[in-house]
């Protein structure tokens, strides 16, 4: 697989599931996704338009799997998150309509391109 890693540092973010999604989302430019569950509404935006006092995660990178992914694809996650398991690298996935994303920490990320370039995987910078 071909991935980007994008430069933009991520946060990810927790409020509550009757929350609206913020306003300031809406300045958020890059990889922005709004997931709401029955128990939270997640939040993965650039680490700069986070508020003060609200709940978050900073110091994520974005790995993007280039080019358009067939649904009936199968596999392409575990190709991925196989040899960040065995290097011990922390993921947090992330799909769209399109591809897949894998955020790793900031303090990972060269273990996380090292291992996945180990198993094949060809890693460039955006």
């Amino acid at each position: 697989m071909n991935l980007t890693r994008l430069t933009e540092p991520l946060a990810i973010c927790r409020l509550a599931a009757d929350s609206a999604v913020p306003a300031w989302v809406g300045s958020a430019r890059g990889l922005v996704s709004t997931t709401r569950t029955a128990d939270e509404l997640s939040i993965v935006c650039a680490e700069a338009v986070v508020p003060a006092g609200v709940k978050h995660e900073p110091g994520w990178v974005a790995l993007k799997v280039e080019g358009q992914l067939e649904f009936g694809l199968t596999g392409v996650l575990a190709s991925l998150l196989e040899p960040l398991a065995r290097a011990k690298v922390s993921i947090f996935a992330l799909s769209t309509f399109d591809t897949d994303y894998i955020l790793v920490k900031s303090s990972q990320v060269d273990a996380a391109v090292r291992a996945l370039q180990a198993a094949g995987h060809m890693v460039s910078s955006r």
